[in-house]
C-alpha cells in the first residue's frame, strides 16, 4: 500500500523512512488481525471485541513534568500526522511514572498545546498511572518466571558494579535470589515496609551484554511522593523504561516513533514484551520502535534543564515568556500552528542529526502569517507631522485594502487629519544621498492619503525635533482622479494623532545572539540577546483598539504582530511581535 498523495490538510506528502516501514507494515498485513475494545485494559482482553478498524496506531507520550517546547511540536506532527494520514488514531498519552516530578498543571498545559497545534485524539487519552496494576502484576510475572529479582544494593554500589562501554558489569550478589524470596520482597515493598532506595526491582538479563542498557536495568523503586492521578495508593512505581512499552503494548500500538536517544533502548523494548507475550500477558503482533532524529535548532537551546534555568533564574518571565521556545510561549508571541506544521513538513524525517537554522521555522511562519494576516498601520517610534494647510477641526475617510492580495476581504476606513503621527526615521533634516522620505522640500505620499510637501521643523532647547510641518495638496487623494498626476518616490505611513490608539508594543527578537547557545564549556546564559524584548509605546490605527487577544496583523512596514492573550483586555489590546517582514539575522549577524 502507498502512502496518499495528500494529508488531509491538502500539504504533500514527502516519504521518509517511517513511511517506508508503515507502508510495506500495511502490504503484509502485519496488524491486520489485531481486535481492540476501544479501551486499553490488563491482560490478553486488550485484543478483545472488534476489530481494530484503524489502520495504525500512534501516540505522543509526554511526561507531565514541563512545558512542552519546538522539538515536542516536530512529535507531535510526526505522530498525529502519520495517523491522519493513514486513517489511523493517534493517542495522547500521559508517562506519569515519577510522582515528585509530574503536576496536574503540566497535563493541562500539555491538553492545550497539542489541541492549539491543530490536532484530536478522540477518546484516545490515557495515563500510564492507569495501568499501574497491569505493570505490578506484569513484574510478579517476570519474578517468577525467573527474569526479574530485587537488589538490595545500594545505588552507589549498584553504579559501581554496572561495569562502562569496555568493561563488562558485575552480577550483584543478590541476582540469584529465589524467585520466592523475590516475590515475597517485592510485595513487602509494595506494602510500604521499606524505606526509600532500600531496594529495587531489575529485569535479569545480561550483565555482560554491550549494551549497558541490558545489564539488569531497575524497573521498579521504592518513591514515597503523592501521585496527581493516584494520590498515595502507591509507595512503588515503576521505571519510564519498564512502563513504556508496556503502555504501547496494551494501547495497541503499532509504531511506537520516538526520537535517536530511544535506540539504545529498543532491545529492552523488545525483550520486555517478548517476555509478556511468551508469558501469555499480551498478545502479539507487538508494537514497534522506531528512532528518529531530534529537532536541533539555532539560536535556542530545548534542555529541560536550561529552559528551567532560564525561567527559575527569571531571565526571561515565566514558562510562556514569547522569547521562550515553549508552545505555550510560541502561542503567545503570535506564531501559528499552521507555521508549525508548515515547517515539520518542509525538514522532514531523518535518522541522522541536524541543525536546522531558525530562519528557516520564522520563514515558515512568515508564509502562513502573510497568507492569513491582516493588514494594519502602526507608528512605532512617533513623531508628530502637522499638515499647516489643511482645514482646522477638519476630518475625513481614506479607504485601505484589508489585505492586498484578497480583494474579497475588502477595505477599511483611516481617519484622516490636521495632525499625524508618523515614524521618526520617516524625517531628515539634512537627509543622506538616496533618501526619498521627509526633508524640507520634498514631496511624498501619506499611504492611501495625500501628498504632502515638507517645509520645517521644530526643536526643542536640546535641538531635538518634535514635530515636522508640511502642506498638502488637495487634490492629490489616493483613489481620486487627480492623485495620478502627482509622481513621488517616497510612501509613507500614519495615524491620525486624533484617533490613533496609544498602546504598549512589546517587540521579540532571538532570546540568544549566536547560533549554538553555550557552545563548548561556555556557559549559555552570557549569549543572551539583551535586546531579545524592548517595550514601546506606539501610535496604532483605531481599529486595532477592537482586537481581541489572539489576534494577528501584519503592521505594514513592521512586521506581524499579535494581541496578547494574557495582558490583553477589551478595548486595550497590547500586541506582540512575532516575526518580522524579512530576516534581519542571515546578513546583519
Amino acid at each position: 500500500m502507498s502512502s496518499p498523495s495528500k494529508p488531509n490538510d491538502g500539504a504533500p506528502v514527502v516519504s521518509n523512512f517511517i513511511r517506508n516501514i508503515v507502508d510495506a507494515d500495511l502490504a503484509s498485513g502485519k496488524y491486520a488481525g489485531r481486535r481492540w475494545s476501544g479501551k486499553p485494559g490488563p491482560g490478553p482482553q486488550q485484543q478483545a471485541g472488534q476489530p481494530d478498524p484503524a489502520k495504525i496506531r500512534t501516540r505522543f507520550p509526554p511526561e507531565p513534568n514541563g512545558y512542552l517546547h519546538f522539538g515536542h511540536a516536530k512529535s507531535i506532527c510526526l505522530n498525529f500526522g502519520l495517523a491522519r494520514d493513514y486513517g489511523g488514531q493517534c493517542h495522547l498519552r500521559f508517562d506519569d511514572t515519577n510522582p515528585e516530578k509530574e503536576e496536574q498543571e503540566y497535563v493541562d498545559s500539555i491538553v492545550d498545546a497539542v489541541k492549539w497545534l491543530g490536532f484530536d485524539w478522540g477518546p484516545n487519552l490515557y495515563y500510564a498511572s492507569n495501568y499501574f496494576d497491569f505493570m505490578y502484576e506484569a513484574a510478579e510475572h517476570l519474578i517468577t518466571s525467573g527474569n526479574a529479582y530485587v537488589d538490595s544494593q545500594t545505588a552507589e554500589e549498584m553504579r559501581a558494579t554496572r561495569g562502562t562501554l569496555t568493561e563488562a558489569g558485575l552480577d550483584s550478589p543478590y541476582r540469584n535470589r529465589a524467585p520466592a524470596e523475590n516475590l515475597d520482597l517485592f510485595r513487602r515493598m509494595r506494602a510500604g515496609e521499606f524505606a526509600d532506595g532500600a531496594h529495587v526491582l531489575r529485569a535479569k538479563i545480561d550483565m555482560k551484554s554491550p549494551n549497558i542498557n541490558l545489564r539488569d536495568p531497575a524497573i521498579y523503586r521504592i518513591r514515597r511522593a503523592t501521585h496527581h492521578n493516584t494520590g498515595d495508593r502507591w509507595c512503588l512505581y515503576p521505571m519510564y523504561t519498564y512502563a513504556h512499552p508496556i503502555e504501547d503494548a496494551l494501547e495497541n500500538i503499532t509504531h511506537s516513533i520516538c526520537t535517536l536517544e530511544f535506540e539504545d533502548q529498543r532491545p529492552f523494548y523488545d525483550w520486555l514484551l517478548g517476555k509478556l507475550a511468551d508469558g501469555g500477558l499480551l498478545a502479539r503482533p507487538l508494537p514497534q520502535q522506531i528512532e528518529f532524529a531530534r529537532l536541533n535548532l539555532t539560536y535556542v537551546v530545548l534542555s529541560k534543564r536550561k529552559l528551567i534555568q532560564l525561567v527559575d533564574e527569571k531571565h526571561v518571565d515565566g514558562w510562556d515568556d514569547p522569547r521562550l521556545p515553549t508552545l505555550v510561549g510560541a502561542r503567545r508571541r503570535g506564531f501559528t500552528p499552521e507555521g508549525f506544521r508548515r515547517f515539520a513538513d518542509m525538514i522532514g524525517v531523518t535518522k541522522a542529526d541536524s541543525l536546522i537554522d531558525m530562519s528557516v521555522f520564522e520563514e515558515c511562519q512568515r508564509e502562513h502569517l502573510n497568507e492569513s494576516a491582516l493588514r494594519r498601520i502602526a507608528v512605532l517610534d512617533p513623531l508628530k507631522l502637522v499638515i499647516d494647510n489643511y482645514p482646522e477641526g477638519q476630518e475625513e475617510l481614506c479607504e485601505a485594502p484589508n489585505h492586498p492580495q484578497k480583494p474579497e476581504l475588502g477595505k477599511r476606513p483611516i481617519p484622516f487629519s490636521k495632525e499625524l503621527w508618523i515614524e521618526r526615521e520617516d524625517f531628515a533634516e539634512n537627509p543622506p544621498k538616496g533618501y526619498f522620505r521627509l526633508f524640507p522640500g520634498n514631496k511624498v505620499r501619506l499611504r492611501y492619503g495625500f501628498v504632502v510637501e515638507c517645509t520645517s521643523c521644530d526643536k526643542d532647547a536640546a535641538g531635538n525635533i518634535t514635530a515636522v510641518h508640511c502642506n498638502y495638496f488637495a487634490d492629490s487623494k489616493s483613489g481620486t482622479p487627480g492623485a495620478d498626476n502627482y509622481k513621488v518616490k517616497g510612501n509613507l505611513h500614519w495615524v491620525s494623532a486624533k484617533h490613533a490608539y496609544g498602546c504598549e508594543v512589546r517587540l521579540y527578537d532571538r532570546l540568544f545572539t549566536v547560533p549554538n547557545p553555550g557552545a563548548g564549556e561556555r556557559d549559555f546564559l552570557l549569549d543572551i540577546n539583551p535586546a531579545a524584548k524592548q517595550v514601546i509605546s506606539a501610535q496604532l490605527e483605531p481599529a486595532l483598539r477592537e482586537a481581541a487577544a489572539e489576534d494577528r496583523f501584519q503592521f505594514e512596514r513592521h512586521g506581524y504582530f499579535v494581541a496578547d492573550r494574557a495582558d490583553s483586555r477589551p478595548g486595550a489590546p497590547v500586541f506582540n511581535r512575532a516575526v518580522t517582514l524579512k530576516d534581519s539575522w542571515t546578513k546583519a549577524k
